[in-house]
């Protein structure tokens, strides 16, 4: 009877034991979580409806832009369905009912696109351009910006940053002018040197300088735009850490070096992503309206080849197909950039 009567003590001390340590361990859950044990889990932000009455207003902000957005960005990414078929538009009572009738060709227009030499050479053609703006165009307004923030009176700064963002604003039909009026065959350079009886030159119909031509023009009319968002980025470097830089005997390449570009450096870092992923698009209007000058073998880059060899011969399917060629290559492009920009430690379009 005592032997059958001893564990009973244990037994419920054993019980206690245990139901003393589950709430504690509940407690210490709840300290962890936030939240009592058992108790419904709360979304961090609130309740979807709970989110969209408080935003209520900044949706509506933010809906026509959405809109916009939807209707001319990616509703006609469906119309590179022509790219597969041998589109005609006058098949159906209109374009959108064409697309239905149109007989589907698969691949066809991509191997037509490939064979063709002509599109290797505006292939060429892009790549070498885009080099070129790389190397010869995105440096300066790095340096711009740099020697513009440098400038301590106000006054000089605001005029320097006008004139210089001012091109922006002019269309490529004035700017081609403006370079027409100075370097061209009757231009001020020409005419100057044949007062003084040296040759004159015309410099906007030369196939070889052709795509240095085109850079300087983009450099003229767009490094302002990239002033803005440089001297953006270093308007938040603090000041004391070129007062601290200064104090440590640094000097004004030092300080460059050190505490300007690392702060330069990811707006650098987003900027070349995105150009990177404008590589195949180098300047449709600018180049198109200096084609006839230099002709097509110097300046024929992709954009211009499919619109000559696609819309204008209305071969639209032979057009859809070169474009959905470039903008998957161009996907391509921009997530390689952004990789590469990980790796350096940078956040680039996107986070990891």
């Amino acid at each position: 009877m005592a032997h059958s009567t001893a564990p009973g003590p244990a037994r419920t001390a054993a019980s206690s034991e245990s139901d003393t340590d589950e709430p504690s361990a509940g407690r210490a859950k709840a300290a962890t979580t936030g939240r009592a044990p058992g108790a419904a889990r709360v979304p961090r932000y609130g309740s979807l409806r709970t989110r969209l009455r408080r935003d209520r207003t900044l949706i509506l902000m933010t809906l026509p832009a959405v809109l916009l957005v939807l209707v001319f960005n990616y509703v006609p990414i469906l119309g590179n369905v022509v790219a597969f078929q041998e589109y005609d538009p006058y098949v159906g009572d209109n374009g959108f009912v064409a697309v239905f009738h149109s007989p589907w060709v698969g691949f066809e227009q991509f191997t037509r696109i490939f064979e063709d030499s002509a599109f290797w050479d505006a292939v060429r053609n892009t790549l070498v351009l885009f080099a070129l703006q790389l190397v010869l165009f995105f440096p300066v307004p790095i340096a711009l910006a740099l020697l513009v923030n440098s400038v301590i009176r106000p006054r000089v700064r605001a005029v320097s940053q006008a004139i210089l963002y001012l091109p922006h604003f002019f269309s490529w039909v004035l700017v081609i002018t403006v370079f027409q009026q100075i370097f061209g065959g009757a231009g001020i350079i020409a005419q100057t040197l044949r007062r003084h009886g040296y040759e004159g030159f015309d410099l906007m119909t030369d196939p070889g300088i052709f795509k240095f031509l085109v850079t300087a023009e983009g450099v003229w009319k767009d490094a302002g735009w990239g002033v803005i968002v440089f001297l953006a980025a270093l308007a938040s470097v603090s000041p004391d850490l070129y007062e601290a830089s200064a104090m440590d005997g640094a000097g004004r390449l030092r300080r460059l070096w050190h505490v300007t570009l690392p702060a330069l450096r990811p707006v650098i870092a987003l900027l070349l992503v995105l150009r990177v992923g404008d590589a195949l698009t180098v300047g449709f209007e600018q180049i198109l309206l200096q084609r006839d000058a230099v002709g097509p073998g110097a300046s024929e880059v992709l954009d211009t080849y499919v619109w000559w060899n696609g819309v204008r011969n209305q071969d639209f399917s032979y057009a859809a197909a070169a474009g959905l060629i470039k903008g998957v290559v161009s996907l391509g492009l921009v997530l390689a950039a952004n990789k590469v920009a990980h790796l350096m430690g940078e956040q680039g379009v996107y986070k990891k």
